[in-house]
């Protein structure tokens, strides 16, 4: 079977150094040396001053929303994985949806103002399958509005724009790492953002408030990691380039094979280290996807409807966002990961063909 991604694991060797070291200190959660030391290399990798490494990405955008003290609505999009959502309704916020650029898939700035009110308090954008949103047109909006800005960078590891990490932008940004994703913990997360004041306060919300061993600064949670997970990530760093380089050449051979292919794609041109955190392809019609990944599944071939359905569509939300219903209906992501080989590409590619041209 080829599945729609499979997690890069670093040599065992490597891996095991690192839990030997666990073993002989039996530190093995709460802020230990290599959740540091993650820390520090990933602040070094990106070119970012501040972060908090946390259990999982969902739990880096509760802690955004309770520290920025967000209420009443926040403008988000549809088109993007449910934790986006399901964490603004948990932090007992409501989300409002803004429809999506069809070129992007994010969600569209042209659209965000239309749907201020005096309730709304934010917007969560996504940048969705690496690909940056306007941060420069939502930054406008947002200080017009006097709005703070979240950004769900859980696809977009890596990614910069003007020269500066995509984590660099927003009032907060967070990230996912999640065994499916390009850089990977296993589970894990962070938070970002430029301002020491409001990452201190992150930080006492990440570890239940407390401030020492007997105080407690404000109401917390448990959004720590621990040291296992830290230590895959300090093994998984030195592999991102030839991880990137490797995603680079397979999407570029996507596109050569399905060039006969009618689909469209999401915009990438011109983005800096652009990562090909996914490969989606948008057909013409939900009947012909669905032929579509038939045939790949009846190959044993995984492919993913992501992001669907449409998060407007929840039961627990409302808004009509007509492009974003669209292309959920219409958007399939093709297997890719490390360890994806031509020949198989090939194969993905003649069943598309073969589909199309029945």
């Amino acid at each position: 079977m080829i599945p729609v991604t499979k997690p890069f694991l670093p040599p065992k060797s490597e891996y095991q150094a690192y839990l030997d070291g666990i073993w002989e200190r039996n530190w093995l959660t709460n802020n230990g040396p290599l959740v540091n030391e993650l820390e520090l290399s990933l602040k070094e990798y990106l070119g970012v001053n501040h972060l908090l490494y946390t259990g999982n990405g969902t739990i880096a955008i509760q802690i955004a929303i309770k520290a920025m003290e967000l209420t009443g609505e926040i403008i988000t999009t549809p088109f993007s994985y449910v934790a986006t959502t399901s964490s603004i309704v948990w932090e007992g916020c409501k989300p409002v949806f803004v429809d999506i650029d069809p070129a992007t898939c994010n969600i569209d700035p042209n659209k965000i103002e239309a749907a201020i009110t005096p309730s709304t308090s934010a917007i969560l954008a996504t940048h969705v399958y690496g690909i940056p949103c306007d941060v420069e047109a939502i930054d406008r909006i947002a200080k017009k509005h006097k709005l703070k800005v979240i950004y769900d960078g859980a696809h977009a590891f890596g990614v910069k724009v003007k020269g500066r990490s995509i984590f660099s932008y927003g009032d907060v940004s967070t990230c996912s790492f999640h065994s499916t994703k390009i850089f990977h913990t296993i589970e894990g997360g962070a938070v970002f953002t430029t301002q020491p004041e409001l990452l201190k306060k992150m930080a006492y919300f990440r570890n239940f408030g407390h401030d020492g061993y007997e105080n407690f600064n404000g109401v917390g949670i448990n959004g720590k990691n621990s040291e296992f997970h830290a230590a895959m990530g300090l093994v998984n760093l030195p592999h991102l380039p030839a991880i990137l380089q490797r995603r680079r050449e397979q999407g570029d051979t996507y596109r050569q094979l399905l060039s006969g292919l009618r689909v469209t794609y999401p915009n990438t041109q011109g983005i800096e280290s652009y990562n090909h955190s996914y490969f989606p392809i948008i057909f013409s019609s939900e009947v012909l996807m669905l032929q579509s990944k038939k045939a790949l599944a009846d190959h044993e071939i995984s492919a993913r409807r992501y992001f669907y359905p449409s998060l407007s569509s929840l039961n627990y939300t409302e808004g009509d966002c007509s492009v974003s219903d669209q292309i959920a209906a219409r958007v399939l992501c093709l297997p890719l990961y490390h360890a994806l080989s031509v020949v198989e590409q090939k194969m993905i590619a003649r069943i598309l063909l073969r589909v199309q041209n029945n």
